[in-house]
């Protein structure tokens, strides 16, 4: 590790913690030659993912466009920021446990909606109506009536367990 100050190689390490659940390490450091402390994180890189595309193109996989897209969902709705990060966050752990390269739109998109189904009845149908491209209004109801449905059964299953 080159010292920021001096550009020296030789250092010597103060302190090591794990940060990040247990996903980094950061080090406390000092250089040998001019005595400067700084700190040093480091992760074990893993593999890109690739997405495959509808049109069947390919491209890297961005956090940040998904990001964009949920954030658009979400868009005045009572889900906080660190829910949409946490959603990210899990999707993309997920896929890189799973040790795939390549991952369909289709999959990535399903994912999504089946998470925010958990966390926004609105936040999903607008990510829905967006990903699924309802060819009309009646497939938009047909998915609106399955999400009615859906919580009505939670619902039934809460009392039950009462």
């Amino acid at each position: 590790m080159r010292c920021p100050v001096c550009g020296c190689c030789q250092d010597k390490v103060l302190d090591t913690r794990p940060i990040d659940e247990e996903r980094s390490i950061r080090r406390r450091r000092e250089c040998l030659n001019c005595q400067h402390r700084f700190t040093s994180y480091e992760t074990v890189e893993r593999g890109s993912i690739t997405v495959c595309k509808r049109d069947n193109s390919r491209e890297a996989f961005d956090r940040d466009k998904l990001m964009g897209g949920i954030k658009k969902a979400c868009l005045k709705r009572p889900v906080t920021d660190d829910q949409m990060n946490d959603l990210v966050d899990s999707i993309e752990s997920e896929f890189k446990t799973s040790m795939r390269v390549e991952v369909s739109t289709l999959e990535i998109g399903e994912r999504v909606m089946a998470k925010l189904r958990e966390i926004d009845d609105v936040a999903y149908i607008r990510f829905a109506s967006v990903y699924r491209e309802f060819p009309d209004a009646d497939a938009f109801m047909d998915e609106l009536n399955s999400l009615k449905q859906l919580k009505e059964e939670k619902a039934k299953k809460a009392l039950k367990n009462k």
